[in-house]
């Protein structure tokens, strides 16, 4: 079984997605860690996004791997775990730009759905229920208000020990808003048959337990 949720960033994909596999027991795969990760690398290298040749040897040389160990998600970029790098606002606005190239696209879509063959699994990001598992069992696309999500995202880099202002962080999560939803290969869209959740007001716990009833229902009726 897979379930897709999709949204914008801060709106409680992630919270929701841990959530939701450690109660069914399915695999969770953060697909947003994925394209951090490879952006993390980009910026190691300093590669210029409109060097093809480059990019492409990057993409094509770079492994990448979800596990869950003691608890927590290690995001192993070439056999190195780097999940604790990839949380920053450069990354952030790093992966929003190679996600929107083709030759990116490509080589982690197949990455993201080898990855899905390991079982069932709770698949969070920003093109899951329209591209990646189009045909998944449930969809949810999780929204908030720009204000909410910039709050969780500044108590989450916090949390982190980073400096975090509200104002930058809101104009950072508009800009990438918009490249995301404008972007011409797998824009930010709600799938035609998603739910549609509104996280703004809604506390984590609550938020798993209406999606788990909703998955229930579905389970049931299929």
């Amino acid at each position: 079984m897979i379930i897709a949720i999709d949204g914008p960033s801060g709106a409680g994909k992630s919270t929701l997605a841990k959530r939701l596999a450690k109660e069914l027991g399915f695999v969770y795969l953060d697909t947003g860690a994925i394209y951090r990760a490879l952006a993390l690398k980009v910026l190691r290298q300093g590669v210029d996004l409109a060097d093809d040749t480059r990019l492409a040897e990057l993409v094509g040389s770079t492994q990448i791997d979800l596990q869950e160990k003691d608890g927590r998600l290690e995001v192993l970029l070439d056999g190195m775990d780097v999940a604790p790098e990839i949380r920053t606002p450069e990354v952030s606005q790093m992966a929003s730009k190679v996600s929107a190239l083709k030759i990116v696209r490509e080589r982690l879509l197949d990455l993201q759905r080898d990855m899905a063959r390991r079982g069932s699994v709770v698949a969070e990001g920003r093109d899951i229920g329209t591209v990646v598992f189009p045909d998944a069992e449930v969809k949810i696309f999780l929204q908030a208000s720009a204000e909410a999500r910039a709050r969780r995202r500044c108590a989450e880099l916090r949390a982190a020990g980073r400096t975090a202002d509200l104002a930058e962080t809101l104009r950072e999560m508009a800009e990438r808003d918009k490249r995301d939803s404008e972007r011409d290969l797998a824009p930010l869209r709600t799938a035609d048959d998603a739910l549609r959740i509104d996280s703004s007001t809604v506390g984590a716990d609550e938020l798993a337990i209406g999606v788990l009833s909703e998955i229930r229902k579905k389970t049931r009726e299929n």
